[in-house]
């Protein structure tokens, strides 16, 4: 895996690190509330939008 792949998560991958659901990951791109592209027809995820979304949750949170 080359360093700018191993930046990119697929939904799987998020799925996992943020215990959600398919589906419920998938809002969360559809909102714009977790930010990812399109590689082919395949959507991926920055890891840095996975932490930004989690500090975001947590200072609402708070």
């Amino acid at each position: 895996m080359t360093p700018a792949t191993a930046e990119l998560l697929t939904v799987p991958e998020v799925m996992e690190r943020l215990k959600l659901g398919r589906s419920t990951v998938y809002d969360l791109i559809r909102s714009r509330r977790l930010v990812s592209i399109t590689v082919g027809r395949s959507r991926r995820i920055p890891v840095d939008a996975v932490r930004d979304f989690i500090s975001y949750e947590i200072e609402e949170a708070a």
